[in-house]
């Protein structure tokens, strides 16, 4: 892994590309309609097999899926180690310290929503309602997919990654859980995450260069 072959990764370029776009759909969109308003608009009831969809697809974005992903790299990616590591630390310090310093507990749309009948619930699902701001669970689906991106050279990566990492942001607001605002910074949140461990990796692997190892 070296900055020339980060530079011209196609499937990295376009999953970054997507992701930014997406993002700022989400953060402008809630902006201009308001948080709340943009919330209601794509919080809406699916019907019973959607409930239980995103009820259980929301786990693919649960802090848990790193023992998978390790489980992986330890099969196929043992030298990109420091990469994942860095991924899960980096990605847990900016959700966390963004979460309980900088915008400390903000209220979840169950709390902040005056009309609680106008909010569509998943019946079974624990409503939180603060730490809202960005989704922990979108940052860490959208890091995978971005570590999918950079380094699985298969063309399908990116769109079965995005879908998967997508859906999973929208599990978020469909189960009422989270604002399309702290969706969309939670893919900020995975895109300078990814940028950040790429480099922690690639400095590992120089600094392993010279010393021989």
């Amino acid at each position: 892994m070296t900055t020339s072959s980060f530079s011209n990764n196609k499937n990295f370029q376009i999953g970054f590309l997507i992701t930014l776009v997406t993002a700022l759909y989400l953060v402008i969109s809630s902006i201009v309609i308001g948080k709340n308003a943009f919330f209601l608009q794509l919080n809406t009831d699916l019907g019973p097999a959607a409930d239980t969809f995103f009820k259980y697809w929301t786990n693919l974005g649960d802090g848990l899926v790193w023992i998978a992903i390790a489980i992986l790299f330890f099969i196929y990616r043992k030298n990109k180690f420091p990469l994942l590591i860095a991924a899960i630390i980096v990605s847990t310090l900016i959700t966390q310290l963004t979460k309980n310093y900088i915008f400390p507990a903000e209220p979840r749309p169950t709390a902040a929503i005056a009309d609680i009948n106008a909010i569509h619930t998943v019946p079974g699902v624990e409503l939180h309602t603060a730490y809202s701001f960005p989704s922990g669970h979108t940052g860490t689906a959208f890091t995978i997919f971005l570590l999918a991106c950079l380094l699985i050279k298969k063309r399908w990566v990116v769109p079965v990654g995005f879908v998967y990492a997508l859906l999973a942001g929208y599990s978020r607001i469909y189960l009422a859980q989270h604002f399309p605002l702290d969706v969309g910074a939670g893919m900020i949140a995975a895109l300078c995450t990814v940028l950040i461990s790429f480099f922690i990796q690639e400095r590992w692997e120089q600094k392993s260069h010279i010393n021989g190892l």
